[in-house]
């Protein structure tokens, strides 16, 4: 008897881990520009996700540095006058795909996504929706969402506030394989 229980957790053990999907090359951008001015966007295409497809849970984590801009000025400036990434140096979201279902997939489908936006240790509460789909065992999740410097206690100088977005667009495309 007690070598069946053992048995049996087990088997559930590796279906837990075989139910979660991860990447490590995720692509996370964000657009603060305004028209007329210099472009003030980035990407970072290093984002670490994890999705358990039981439960929908999704989790997202950022090296904040890594993000890499057109102009080596303003990177450095990002990193060190806004963002204090010596400080700060990883960004996180932590989530759920409501009424997420991967047995459901076959083509491309909205789950609604909500969850906790942490950067530079402030957290925000983030409500959008997320585009999901699966081929070749591949999970494909792309999602937009907005947010606001103040949000996060970035403070930007009266001396380039024309020059950047009251809303910062963030738009992420994660490609997650399961985990093994």
């Amino acid at each position: 008897m007690k070598k069946l229980i053992i048995i049996t957790l087990l088997l559930i053990s590796q279906l837990v881990v075989a139910q979660k999907y991860f990447t490590r090359t995720g692509t996370t951008h964000f657009k603060a520009s305004v028209e007329a001015f210099e472009p003030v966007e980035a990407v970072n295409n290093s984002s670490t996700t994890i999705i358990n497809v039981a439960t929908g849970d999704i989790a997202v984590q950022l090296f904040i540095s890594a993000f890499q801009f057109k102009v080596a000025l303003m990177q450095e400036h990002f990193n060190e006058n806004y963002m204090d990434s010596d400080t700060y140096p990883k960004a996180t979201f932590r989530g759920k795909l409501s009424s997420f279902s991967l047995e459901n997939l076959q083509n491309q489908k909205d789950f609604p996504l909500q969850g906790t936006l942490t950067i530079r240790g402030i957290k925000k509460e983030i409500n959008t929706i997320a585009k999901v789909s699966i081929e070749d065992n591949i999970i494909k999740l792309s999602s937009n969402f907005s947010v606001q410097p103040q949000d996060f206690g970035i403070e930007i100088p009266s001396i380039v506030r024309k020059k950047i977005a009251e809303k910062i667009n963030i738009k992420i495309n994660y490609e997650l394989a399961e985990k093994k």
